[in-house]
């Protein structure tokens, strides 16, 4: 449930404060059939009252007609009319309920009995189809949250038992039988299924895993039953990260909303004022002039002036792309991050794991200075051995193809970020890294220059070689590339620590801008800073990454896009965006989705604010009664939220 920030359940008020109820309350006061009954009476009683008029008209005192009126009247707008009472109580003057009891009462006052008793009935058709299409989103949106599992079977000595997945530990055994949602992180240790990762990714095709794969929660096992052993705590799994960024999302408003919000503060004043000068002033100043006909039209311009249609669409509509998002496996953490996203010109990757398969394998390996192949490898094994990098385990697996009998307890383990480990063993000081790490530690040796990813080895202070590890592009990076081009991307570069013949081969196979390579962490900051700094349009960056060492630049990025599949956790608690599946072309579809959502929203602003301007004016000339007041009012805000919703359908690329 949404309960930090819902804009869907903004008050109508000049500086739209969120409502205190929480949402479900809301959502339970909405009956569809109660409010179609009450206004079926209501709009049944105001029928007899506009037949009858004339006659009820001739009863004496003028009595006859203010029943069957007022029974209507109080049947439509008892909520507006309490609404208004609250609003009043709470020190808040001008809200949609204030400006509509005002109206109408004073239509009343003036005599114009059936059309305050109209007005009220089309208010209230207005509210009840916009509450109708709120609701409706709300229900598209509270579906992505029913992911969430709601028990777990753990396996005991007693057998499998039932238990909430709060309660599981990492290393418990897990069963998930055909059909259950996967309720924690986990790897499978038997049998082999179709998984749904619909909810999660996006992605309607089920995929097949099998003992060794990796679940995440949230995922729906389809075919047969599986074991899993459990890595996450549900706190920390995926399922719980997905549900609390898409409840705290709109949190963070986007500048528009903002704006809008500031905007209410002193727009309904500033018409309420208008209104009291409209109906006091042409009276007393201009001869012949009624106070009757210019307090109604001063009536039908505090009708017009509610900014409902701009404060609650336009919440509604940031929410709804968000929503939309989440729906394609992208999560956005704010609708301030929509905005930016949607301004976006230059993209900048790293390149493993963001656009290379982050699988790598063993593809040569070099010996010199006495050393063989085998040790090569046994000794870089032991080094790597508590090491969770996609190029460590890629060594220890070629090790574990030729057994060796070389068992070395590790004393010591530092491992230098950026550069490689260094550690100290019973009988050794093994160094395991990059070219830069052998500079670093003043080795001598004679190979810099190889191509493709190296990782070197010295052992007590001697060059001992060298072992090349293959990577290969993602299939769908060039697709990447090329759609964002499309979206308007005018710079797309590649940052990372590999070397320069590595990355010098990715940025001419997907026609990159701009790469650097052999980059450490705080290189990584600074050549993006730099790209920040010389690029040539008034847009906005982003850094695509999934590693550790890639949280400092997506923290400094306008917009940070973290691969949220395989990416860290670290990466993925600094990022703005995190994409599920680790597809390089959802960035491009979060371009997409954030330009499509913004249009949406400043569609609304400029179709709200056009139409309000022209009933306002047509009404201080006397051209606009309360109808066409009540359109402007309740119909532009119904037919906003309606485009409102158009954000959570956005056509895929």
């Amino acid at each position: 449930m949404i309960t930090k920030y819902d804009p869907i359940n903004l008050d109508c008020a000049n500086c739209a404060a969120p409502r205190k109820e929480k949402p479900e309350t809301v959502q339970e006061e909405f009956s569809p059939k109660k409010e179609i009954v009450t206004l079926s009476v209501a709009l049944a009683l105001f029928l007899v009252q506009l037949f009858f008029e004339d006659r009820l008209h001739r009863i004496p005192w003028n009595i006859g007609e203010y029943p069957v009126a007022l029974a209507a009247y109080l049947l439509a707008g008892w909520n507006v009319l309490t609404g208004a009472f609250r609003t009043i109580r709470k020190g808040r003057i001008f809200d949609e309920n204030v400006l509509m009891a005002i109206a109408t009462i004073g239509a009343f006052a003036i005599h114009a009995i059936s059309e305050a008793v109209g007005v009220m009935i089309f208010f209230k058709v207005g509210e009840f189809l916009q509450n109708l299409a709120v609701a409706r989103s709300r229900k598209s949106i509270r579906a992505l949250l029913e992911i969430r599992p709601d028990y777990a079977n753990i396996k005991t000595k007693a057998g499998l038992k039932k238990v909430s997945p709060e309660i599981i530990r990492p290393g418990d055994m897990i069963v998930v039988k055909a059909g259950e949602k996967v309720p924690l992180d986990g790897i499978v240790e038997e049998g082999t299924s179709l998984v749904n990762k619909a909810a999660l990714t996006g992605e309607s095709v089920p995929a097949t895993v099998k003992p060794g794969d990796v679940l995440l929660a949230g995922e729906i096992n389809t075919t047969a039953l599986l074991t899993l052993r459990v890595t996450k705590a549900f706190a920390d799994s995926s399922i719980a990260k997905i549900l609390d960024l898409v409840e705290n999302a709109t949190a963070k408003k986007a500048k528009t909303e903002q704006f809008i919000t500031i905007f209410a503060c002193y727009y309904t004043p500033a018409v309420v004022f208008l209104s009291l000068f409209v109906a006091v002033l042409p009276p007393l100043l201009v001869p012949g002039q009624t106070f009757s006909t210019w307090i109604y039209r001063a009536l039908v311009l505090l009708v017009i002036s509610c900014p409902c249609a701009l404060v609650i669409s336009i919440p509604l509509g940031y929410f709804g792309g968000i929503g939309g998002a989440s729906r394609r496996g992208i999560l956005v953490k704010g609708s301030n991050i929509l905005d930016a996203l949607a301004a976006i010109k230059t993209v900048v990757f790293d390149k493993t794991g963001s656009l290379t398969k982050g699988l790598f394998k063993v593809k040569e390996t070099v010996a010199c200075n006495g050393y063989s192949k085998r040790q090569i490898l046994m000794f870089a094994a032991i080094a790597e051995t508590n090491s969770n990098h996609p190029i460590a385990k890629s060594i220890m697996e070629e090790a574990d193809k030729s057994p060796s009998n070389l068992k070395e307890e590790i004393l010591e383990h530092q491992e230098i970020s950026g550069y490689g480990v260094k550690v100290k063993t019973t009988a050794h000081t093994i160094v395991v890294g990059n070219d830069a790490l052998l500079h670093r530690e003043n080795v001598e040796h004679n190979t810099c220059d190889i191509v493709g990813t190296v990782v070197h080895v010295v052992i007590d202070g001697v060059y001992a070689g060298y072992i090349t590890i293959g990577d290969e592009l993602k299939e769908d990076s060039a697709n990447a590339v090329a759609l964002l081009r499309k979206e308007g991307v005018q710079t797309i570069a590649m940052l990372t620590g590999d070397n320069k013949s590595a990355a010098k081969i990715v940025a001419d196979e997907l026609g990159l801008d701009i790469y650097h390579a052999q980059l450490l962490p705080e290189d990584k900051v600074r050549l993006f800073e730099k790209i920040s700094r010389e690029k040539k349009h008034g847009g906005k960056v982003a850094f695509v990454g999934d590693g550790i060492n890639d949280s400092p630049v997506l923290a400094s990025a306008d917009v940070g896009i973290a691969m949220g599949a395989m990416g860290s956790d670290a990466a993925i608690e600094t990022a703005d965006v995190v994409l599920m599946t680790d597809h390089p072309s959802k960035a491009a579809e979060a371009i997409r989705i954030g330009k499509r959502t913004k249009t949406i929203v400043w569609q609304n602003i400029f179709f709200a604010l056009t139409i309000k301007t022209l009933v306002l004016g047509f009404g201080a000339c006397g051209l606009a009664g309360m109808w066409e007041a009540v359109f402007a009012d309740m119909g532009t805000a119904l037919l906003a939220v309606l485009n409102s919703t158009r954000a959570m359908r956005i056509p895929r690329m």
